[in-house]
């Protein structure tokens, strides 16, 4: 397999974890990118731009872009907590303040913070929405709004696998006025110059490669290649809250259509080259190539900030996340303690690390079944915590 792109000095093993995904983990196509103090270090991709690697599929190129799935959380939470740094936004504030429908079925009390740390109680719909309802952002706040929750908000957490959506898209539109996906063009992708979108547009269609499931193989790595047995047995209950929380959209949307990509879904859709992402997370801890900074100080300690920590509700073990952000667990692991971001389920990740001044990216066409801790991803962490020491 031939891996392209550039490493910097000292960045080396994970160049060489990059192409042993290929070899070793069943790698279709990839990107992994790297920032340190700001500035690039680890700029690598391999493969082929679609999955199905077809004699006819084009080669992944540095532009090539995929669907990150949950990694579009992080960016999701940063928007809110921008929105907090500006002043337009009280994380302490009942989400009713700004959305009063959402006061409904015992949810008055619910605070922003409580949104963001998955703390909210409604990771679930008693009516599951269809693809295309899903991506009609009043019918997906509607919903959401009249959903009762399943515990008491800001008692407990539970991942909010796809609710994430309308709960962070319809707060940044009460309070903006405008789609969380523009937002992020304008306040951010745009400033930081990173090619990341959450609504596809049709100009940029044509880097997006497909996408699909994959069984990896069995891996001697000693890395784990499948999620651990207590997930897998909750997401085969359709009774279970793991279950439902997944399958708050049914069926599953085609992630290859163009209408779903172009849907502007902030829990779920996000699209992204490895640079990009990692230029977005360089940007929340530090200036990028000497220019554009996005968190303050004080914003960036709010992210990796524990507010949930312990046994999921949802994705069964013990996880922890700031306002909106994973941080650093045996069940999602990151670079180290202070490190926040957010994995993508099946393989994407991307993060942050402000102790190091990290700032690291990987995407992937080929989804495993797992949720948090991708072996491939996984991989190029161990080889980048090396390279550091």
């Amino acid at each position: 397999m031939d891996v392209h792109g550039t490493v910097a000095e000292g960045f080396e093993p994970v160049g060489e974890a990059f192409a042993a995904n290929f070899t070793l983990r069943g790698e279709r196509g990839a990107a992994v990118a790297v920032y340190r103090d700001g500035h690039r270090v680890v700029d690598l991709w391999a493969g082929t731009r679609d999955v199905d690697g077809a004699a006819d599929s084009a080669p992944w190129e540095r532009g090539t872009a995929q669907i990150v799935r949950s990694a579009t959380k992080g960016v999701a939470a940063a928007v809110l907590l921008l929105l907090h740094q500006r002043g337009e936004l009280d994380l302490d504030a009942p989400v009713g303040t700004y959305w009063p429908e959402f006061k409904a079925a015992g949810k008055e009390r619910t605070r922003v913070r409580d949104l963001l740390a998955h703390r909210a109680g409604v990771p679930v719909l008693d009516r599951p929405l269809t693809p295309e309802q899903a991506a009609d952002p009043v019918l997906g706040a509607e919903a959401v709004a009249a959903q009762a929750p399943v515990w008491e908000p800001g008692t407990d957490h539970g991942y909010h696998a796809q609710t994430y959506s309308w709960l962070t898209g319809e707060l940044v539109r009460r309070v903006t006025g405008g789609t969380i996906g523009e937002w992020t063009a304008r306040e951010v992708a745009g400033p930081v110059g990173a090619d990341l979108w959450v609504g596809l547009p049709a100009d940029e269609a044509g880097r997006v490669g497909r996408v699909g499931q994959v069984e990896p193989p069995r891996s001697a790595s000693g890395l784990r290649t499948r999620p651990k047995r207590s997930v897998a047995e909750a997401y085969a209950d359709p009774e279970s809250l793991t279950r439902r929380a997944f399958a708050a959209i049914t069926p599953l949307p085609d992630e290859n259509d163009p209408a779903y990509r172009a849907a502007v879904l902030p829990a779920s859709n996000g699209i992204a080259t490895a640079d990009g992402l990692a230029r977005f997370y360089a940007a929340l801890v530090g200036e990028v190539d000497g220019g554009t900074r996005l968190f303050t100080p004080q914003t960036m300690e709010l992210a990796r900030t524990e507010h949930s920590a312990g046994p999921d509700r949802v994705l069964v073990a013990p996880t922890r996340f700031g306002l909106g952000h994973m941080l650093h667990s045996p069940a999602s692991p990151l670079l180290g303690p202070g490190s926040f971001g957010h994995p993508g389920r099946g393989g994407a990740l991307a993060f942050a690390d402000p102790d190091s001044a990290i700032a690291f990216a990987y995407v992937t066409n080929g989804f495993h079944p797992n949720v948090t801790a991708d072996p491939r991803a996984q991989a190029l962490v161990h080889a980048l915590r090396a390279s550091l020491a």
